[in-house]
């Protein structure tokens, strides 16, 4: 991944893999979930980045599906400054589009 686009985004294509799986993995319950995800994504991150990454996660989540998201856009505004040739590859081996 480009330095400017880690940068800007503040976390990596593959420390948000990680941070997916750890959301799946770690109980909602667990009263150190922030530590243990946090370490599951590499340590890079604090218990803190993490919360504060969930939460804007949730937030992207609740404005999707509010309906305030313009399905419409067209594919060239798609393009976003964290959007990475990893992740167009992916799309296209899925074939959406």
């Amino acid at each position: 991944m480009d330095e400017f686009q880690k940068v800007l985004c503040g976390w990596s294509w593959e420390e948000n893999k990680l941070f997916e799986l750890a959301l799946a993995v770690v109980d909602e319950q667990d009263p150190d979930r922030w530590e243990v995800v946090a370490a599951m994504v590499g340590g890079q991150k604090s218990a803190e980045d993490v919360q504060k990454h969930y939460v804007i996660l949730l937030q992207d989540v609740q404005f999707i599906e509010s309906g305030l998201f313009d399905h419409k856009i067209e594919d060239s505004q798609l393009q976003s400054l964290c959007w990475t040739d990893e992740d167009n590859n992916l799309l296209v081996q899925l074939n959406i589009n």
